[in-house]
């Protein structure tokens, strides 16, 4: 997948935005992230979710917060039912869009938990789904001082909400500016698009540019991880995602994901996913 930072500007009467679109049926190739955090209601449609190093199935209603610089994509299949149009509702905002001195105040202290786990991207279930809902459908119609009134009612709900799991591995989103954003980013983009071929420490550290020793101290530190690690989670995730299409067995999937030694293949998948390629296929079978 192609790696794409976005840069988004606020309107100038406004301190958070909040849209809704309908959803093109289609296959989106390209990981996106921005500093902005975002909150997505997704309706009507079923696919496939990308949040960070995660990759999972959904269907029906979904419910994701993220946070700054959180790789994410949707991949859209199909609407569950045809005759109404699968539409997304997006929020974009800062946590401190009211100033920082309300995420200081006492009141606002389960806020900081929210936004700590929104760094692994949240996905919310069972009634506060429905509550979020109720409230981003009102703020479609609202300005002024009303929209910002639902949307603190929105994040206090999410903030108290007990019907949640964080999505991607705690270590995956390390980023904390847009200029080293974009470094990441071009090593990213790199890494994505020719990770099932050899990738060489060199040709990466040249990216930026810097000394392969340099680089390495700089994406350890960026990433909590080495790059021979990312690239494994990289490769691992792309081999996650063909097994679950179900178009390939566990050898081409192999080879189609970087790897030419089926035991080495065998044995990082089983590194990063806790189980082998033949298990992860039962347990996703049975969990279809």
């Amino acid at each position: 997948m192609q790696y794409i930072y976005e840069n988004f500007t606020f309107p100038p009467d406004q301190s958070f935005t909040v849209r809704s679109e309908i959803l093109e049926i289609k296959k989106y190739t390209s990981l996106k992230s921005h500093i902005n955090f975002e909150i997505v209601l997704l309706e009507n449609c079923c696919g496939k979710r990308f949040v960070g190093d995660h990759i999972q199935d959904f269907e029906g209603t979904e419910l994701i917060l993220l946070g700054s610089y959180l790789p994410h994509c949707w991949q859209y299949y199909n609407a569950i039912d045809e005759q109404i149009n699968p539409q997304a509702i997006v929020v974009h905002f800062f946590p401190d869009f009211l100033g920082k001195e309300l995420l200081d105040k006492p009141e606002a202290q389960h806020l900081h938990h929210l936004f700590t786990n929104a760094a692994k991207g949240i996905q919310f279930s069972g009634a506060t789904v429905t509550r979020a809902r109720s409230i981003l459908h009102q703020m479609l119609f609202e300005t002024g001082l009303s929209r910002v009134a639902l949307m603190l009612q929105l994040l206090d709900l999410l903030a108290q909400s007990d019907t949640y799991r964080t999505l991607s591995s705690p270590s995956f989103n390390i980023i904390e500016n847009s200029a080293e954003a974009n470094k990441i980013n071009r090593v990213f983009d790199y890494i994505f698009k020719n990770f099932t071929e050899d990738i060489s420490l060199h040709d990466v550290a040249a990216i930026i540019p810097m000394s392969t020793a340099a680089f390495c101290r700089f994406f350890k530190l960026k990433t909590n991880r080495t790059l021979v690690d990312f690239i494994k989670e990289i490769r691992v995730g792309h081999a996650a995602k063909l097994l679950m299409e179900g178009n390939h067995n566990v050898t081409e999937t192999c080879y189609k994901s970087g790897y030419n030694n089926i035991s080495n293949f065998n044995k990082h998948f089983k590194e990063v996913k806790g189980l082998s390629p033949r298990d992860f296929i039962k347990q996703y079978k049975n969990s279809a």
